[in-house]
């Protein structure tokens, strides 16, 4: 019920008011704390495909936003939205998330430079002459290695 006014003998409903609205019940599943928050990881599904990005529902939630074809990937030449599909589901990067302009934002590029940095820190920096195929390439070794040990 939204409004009662007794002298007129009305009373205001709404149906959107029995839905739940996804910028105050935000539960992104296996978040830290559930909690939908700018910098927060989450999958996405392709709804649409479109020349200029990818319109995308985050997984677990009614929330829906746009990507940038420029937010796609880092690289130039990956900035294809007509790679993906309907249905893909892909990580990004939550970069705005706005409750009182009720916007969200995600990048999936933004999720490959947060990658990037935190592989340089944990397994080496930018200017020890390592390059992250290097970096990578160890780190994937060392998994496969953990891996075959268990």
């Amino acid at each position: 019920m939204l409004d009662v006014d007794v002298e007129k003998e009305r009373i205001a409903i709404g149906i959107k008011q029995l839905a739940n609205d996804p910028f105050t019940a935000t539960k992104a599943g296996e978040e830290g704390d559930g909690e939908l928050r700018k910098g927060s990881v989450v999958t996405c599904e392709v709804v649409e495909v479109k020349d200029g990005g990818l319109e995308v529902k985050v997984v677990g939630t009614e929330l829906t936003t746009f990507i940038k074809r420029n937010e796609i990937p880092r690289d130039r030449g990956d900035q294809r939205p007509e790679r993906f599909s309907v249905g893909e589901k892909v990580d990004a990067r939550v970069t705005q998330f706005d409750r009182k302009a009720r916007k969200i934002a995600v990048s999936i590029k933004a999720l490959e430079v947060a990658e990037e940095k935190e592989a340089i820190a944990q397994y080496g920096s930018a200017d020890s002459g390592a390059s992250l195929g290097d970096i990578l390439g160890a780190a994937l070794k060392a998994r496969d290695k953990a891996d075959k040990a268990k």
